[in-house]
């Protein structure tokens, strides 16, 4: 049964909603805050780029976001309101890089009408009060006392009901608002009105300007020492204060942002809806505004925020685009450009539609998104987990160890790579082909297997093996130095850093050699009760070369231990519990915290933080990678250090905001890896997996892999078909001239490449609804088939379209049959060898039939009227599954013996619906649009008529998020070992760019996750004090209700991220060890 359900973020939400800057983290520091509807994001200003300082959820739809900072306080507050009318003010807390919260409430009416052009929420400059408008007529007023601490709201009456924008204005001895409406006869005004706190009314402002431009949309409120403020229309621009009346015309175009880049607010940035950047300038005589300039600087994302950070840094905000970091510049370039893309942050927001694909047949599912709009439409191809980039392999059995070499000491790329097996060594180097080939360094002892190999200080190698320790001059390869194992004893493990050598002979002896210029010195020894497994000295303290500290890997009582250097006195000893020997210690550090990591021999990693001072660890924590032994490695990528854990499920472990992530490694087994950072192959790994040595490079270290074709058009539907290797797009040109006009395609591309290999253009007007690939009774060939509406700006509704039939023959669309409908083919579906289509309030199966002259065409079988707008439609066997404009979700049949198709059951609740699925026979999934999910059951156990009519809602949700597509599918690699292995799993788009996953989990599964849920609640507080129980409640314009059969993923797989007391709390109340609990929500995170 699918009724329990887990729903959880693969991509967070990427379409930036808000931002702004100012000193929020100290006095000094200048911040980027962004908003990701229901994420906010905080970035450190450095001379490097934006630095992310805290990604945090939050636990509703952003509305507002605004930086503002009291009397007498030295840093900035964020006030942020919610689509749910709840609002809060945070502060930065530097101790603990946290948030916290300094008022909160709830400033829903239990009349009112919520305003069409979304909320407006605006903070006084002079921090007297903030202004809301969420209600028609209305204006909510929360006064701020003298201390900064916000008192009672309460309401105003506002006469005008089309309000388009309201400000607060600067330098107003009261506070004073500027409104921007539109009247009953659709002209646009702007009136002042002063808030009289102690009367809790409006007083008429100081002026008001009736008959401005019939666009016009946004109000700039502009500081001291003009004030007044900017109107900025579709055609002209206006000026306008009490006694000032200044305007420019401009190009026809529409303003989605505003950015000021002084804060005597001379001059604004402005973004229109093409993309291109202007800036506005107030030209002035001393105090006095004596007109406006405009001037084109270039072109970015449509932008949706402009946030001027400092020295022509600035950030552009995009939901249809990715978002981008610029700089203007004082030149433009060759293409007269002012504006330099300095950095790109990817959006994958809106996904109008999206499908799930092998490409590589590796049995991992890739997703390929329609994302973006107008000029930033693009394909998106996500993958899970991080790809190795093959640039060169050769044959070899049986490797044991891996690792390269420089010949100098401080050459920037490594000669050698040494190979060791079980009785002997390889050397192999690059050629001047660039082909490995093998060579030697005679210093070496080739006819052994070798335990360890690095580079040392003054241009020297070490080797160790079984017997001896070697020290070779790196320039002539001849050997300097050896120091021999005592006679009887063989070494076991060893490990060296640039000056050190540390080693482990049988009966638990622990030997600690320094190296000099051409010398070994045995500088300790320690005999431990027990046999040594693995050792580490990887210097991670303030030298690079030397470590004050060893970690030190036991059997017998399987522990690991940490010995300081150069002494060997046990700082600390720490039992690992179980019966699983460690079988590889690394010390590492990242993002400036040490870390000690253990690997067992069953795949599971132990990590500590390691205080570097003291040699003690805390913080213990436990994770699965695989099932086999481990053996970890640091590498780095552009110029950060991560470790690769090598295993029959390989994976690297990294750090982003001061927590370890562990990211799979798109590879089946390897066995060892070592960087190989050649000439040729610089930044590479060299992988040793089944039989082969391979040298390559390393995707982004990063969960999800994202690659972008850019269209420079808006994708809105596609479909894959494997036996032509090509996908189909419905896509959508808009040229920006003024005539906006608007061209649709069918276009074809290579599945592997991506380039448009063919092109069907439709009509004029007539846009693409659907797109699917089929084949059809007693016909063999595979077809696309698109259904289309033509969009008449006089029709309210579409009332004709078409549906076309193409064959792909030798990369070409070729048009084999059409068929007029009556309305827009909203849908279609392969159905028993047939085609069913939803055509406006009408679900239509039309059989595929041969003419005499030996051409098809399709013939209308059977209709289903009753619908409002048929939009969604899945099918199951002879099941259809409709998903209606406003009448939620029905199931039809499909009889046979009559050749017609039947109502069986309804959902009689009244859900305006953006996507069905079928999850199982008797269960359904849609998504609406009060970004909830439900789920529905079919009762064929009713005893009457009507109970089986009926279809029983049986799970619901808050998503906060527009879903426009369900998929069946999934993201990763599916192993039949794992116990996630066979759980279903339907992947969802939204138009915040977010890809999600819905799991259906067993019951007993289900039981135990919502209990640690409603534990994690408790710990887990919301940003804000915001309630993540409400937050996930059902909520739409008739009822909010509290979720049920849904688990929110997210919540529960945060229970990672906890420090180990609040993990050892939640523990106690599962009644289940934190170990246990870790590796089954580890198998969760395994689902995406």
């Amino acid at each position: 049964m699918s009724v329990w359900n887990y729903v959880v973020t693969a991509h967070k939400p990427t379409n930036v909603t808000h931002s702004c800057v100012g000193n929020f983290t100290s006095p000094q520091e200048l911040n980027l805050i962004v908003a990701k509807c229901t994420r906010i994001e905080i970035n450190l200003l450095t001379p490097q780029g934006l630095q992310p300082m805290l990604d945090v959820p939050i636990y509703g739809r952003i509305a507002t976001l605004e930086l503002f900072r009291p009397h007498g306080e030295a840093q900035d507050f964020l006030f942020i309101a919610t689509e749910r009318y709840k609002f809060c003010v945070l502060q930065w807390d530097a101790e603990s890089s946290e948030l916290i919260t300094r008022a909160m409430g709830d400033v829903s009416d239990r009349i009112g009408r919520p305003t069409d052009n979304g909320q407006i929420g605006i903070i006084d400059p002079d921090c007297r009060l903030i202004g809301l408008h969420l209600y028609d007529g209305l204006f909510k007023v929360i006064p701020f006392d003298n201390k900064g601490q916000l008192k009672e709201a309460f309401n105003i009456r506002l006469e005008e009901l089309q309000v388009l924008d309201i400000k607060f204005l600067y330098g107003c001895s009261k506070p004073t608002i500027v409104v921007l409406y539109q009247d009953n006869k659709d002209a646009r005004h702007v009136k002042t009105y002063e808030v009289a706190l102690k009367d809790k009314d409006f007083i008429e402002g100081p002026w008001s300007q009736n008959n401005l431009d019939n666009g016009a949309d946004l109000l700039i409120p502009v500081p001291p020492p003009f004030c007044g403020v900017l109107i900025i229309g579709e055609e002209t621009i206006v000026y306008c204060s009490a006694n000032v009346f200044r305007a420019i015309p401009i190009r026809p175009s529409i303003t989605k942002a505003y950015g000021r880049v002084d804060a005597d607010g001379s001059r604004y940035l402005l973004g229109d809806h093409a993309g291109l950047l202007h800036l506005l300038v107030i030209t002035h005589e001393k105090e006095k505004v004596t007109g406006l300039k405009i001037e084109l600087l270039g072109e970015t994302s449509v932008a949706s925020t402009i946030s001027y950070l400092d020295n022509a840094f600035v950030f552009i905000g995009s939901s249809y685009g990715d978002s981008q970091l610029v700089k203007l510049n004082l030149q433009p370039d060759a293409k007269g450009s002012y504006v330099e893309v300095l950095d790109r942050f990817v959006n994958l927001g809106p996904i109008a539609d999206f499908c799930v694909v092998d490409l590589e047949r590796q049995g991992q599912g890739q997703v390929v998104t329609c994302s973006g709009a107008y000029k930033d439409g693009s394909l998106r191809i996500v993958r899970n987990g991080i790809g190795i980039n093959e640039q060169a392999s050769v044959e070899l059995q049986g490797i044991k160890g891996m690792w390269s070499l420089r010949s100098l000491t401080d050459d920037p790329f490594d000669t050698f790579l040494v190979v060791s097996f079980i009785s002997e060594t390889r050397i192999l180097a690059m050629n001047i082909e660039d082909e490995l080939e093998e060579t030697e360094i005679e210093g070496f002892c080739s006819q052994v297997q070798t335990l360890f190999c690095h580079c040392a200080v003054f241009n020297q190698l070490v080797q160790v093996t079984s017997s001896s320790v070697r020290l070779v001059s790196s320039t002539t390869r001849e050997l300097r130095q050896e120091w021999n194992a005592p006679s009887g004893f063989s070494i076991n493990v060893a490990t060296a850093n640039a000056t050190q050598v540390l080693l482990a002979t049988g009966g638990g002896h622990l030997v600690y050699l320094e190296i000099g210029d051409g010398t070994l010195t045995q500088a300790k020894h320690a005999q431990l009760e027990c046999e040594i497994s693995c050792l580490d000295i990887n210097p991670i303290g303030e030298n690079p070369s030397c470590s004050q500290l060893a970690a030190v890997g036991m059997w017998t009582d399987i522990s690991v231990r940490i010995f300081s250097l150069p002494d060997l006195n046990l700082i600390t000893k720490e039992p690992l519990g179980g019966e699983i020997i460690p079988r590889s210690v690394l010390l590492c550090s990242f993002e400036g915290i040490s870390y000690l990591l253990c690997a067992l021999g069953d795949g599971h990693l132990l990590n500590f933080q390691l205080n570097l001072s003291t040699g003690e660890l805390k913080d213990r924590k436990k994770v699965s990678l695989g099932t086999q032994p481990i053996t970890l490695r640091t590498f780095s990528s552009k110029n950060t250090t991560h470790v690769f854990a090598a295993s029959d499920r390989p994976t690297v472990i990294y750090s982003s905001n001061k927590k370890l992530l562990y990211s799979n490694v798109n590879l089946k087994e390897v066995s060892h890896m070592c960087p190989f950072n050649s000439a040729a192959f610089p930044d590479s790994l060299a992988i040793a997996k089944e039989g082969e040595l391979s040298i390559g490079t390393i995707d982004d270290i990063q969960k999800l892999h994202i690659r972008s074709i850019p269209l420079g058009e808006q994708a809105r539907r596609i479909c894959h078909q494997e036996q032509s290797r090509t996908f189909a797009i419905c896509s959508l040109k808009t040229h920006s001239n003024a005539e906006e006009s608007e061209m649709n395609f069918i276009r074809l591309l290579d599945d592997q490449t991506f380039e448009f290999i063919s092109t069907y253009p439709l009509d004029t007007f007539e846009y693409g609804c659907s797109i699917l690939s089929c084949s059809f009774s007693d016909d063999s060939n595979v077809y696309y088939c698109v259904g289309t509406a033509y969009v008449l700006p006089e029709e309210n509704e579409p009332t004709k379209g078409r549906i076309l039939v193409f064959i792909v023959e030798d990369g070409k669309l070729q048009l084999i049959a059409e068929k007029e409908t009556k309305g827009a083919v909203y849908s279609l579906n392969a159905f028993n060898g047939k085609l069913l289509a939803a055509i406006n309030q009408k679900i239509q199966l039309y059989k595929w039939m041969l003419r005499d002259d030996g051409t098809h065409e399709l013939q209308s079988e059977c209709g289903h009227h009753g619908h409002i707008l048929a939009l969604y439609v899945q099918t199951r066997g002879d099941f259809i599954v409709v998903g209606d404009l406003m009448k939620s979700i029905s199931l039809l049949i499909y009889k046979h013996e009559e050749g017609a198709i039947e109502e069986r059951a309804r959902d009689y609740n009244a859900n305006w619906m953006s996507a069905v699925e079928i999850l199982d026979d008797d269960i359904y999934l849609g998504a609406e649009n009060n970004f909830n999910l439900f789920t529905v059951r079919k009762n064929s156990e009713g005893a009457t008529d009507e109970e089986r009519g009926r279809l029983e809602v049986v799970g619901e949700y808050h998503l906060g998020e527009f879903v426009n597509r369900f998929r069946h599918g999934s993201l990763v690699m599916r192993l039949p070992d794992s116990d996630v292995g066979q759980i279903p799993t339907v992947i969802f788009g939204t138009v915040n760019g977010v890809i999600g996953v819905i799991a259906s989990l067993p019951h007993e599964q289900y039981v135990f996750l919502e209990k640690l849920q409603s534990n994690l609640r408790k710990v887990i507080k919301g940003v804000g004090g915001l309630s993540h129980e409400q937050w996930r409640s059902f909520n739409n314009e008739k009822k909010t209700v509290e979720a049920r059969n849904f688990l929110d993923g997210d919540l529960i797989e945060s229970f990672l991220d906890l420090s180990r007391s609040r993990m050892d709390e939640i523990s106690k109340a599962v009644e289940i060890s934190v170990e246990e609990l870790c590796k089954r929500v580890e198998e969760l995170t395994r689902l995406h």
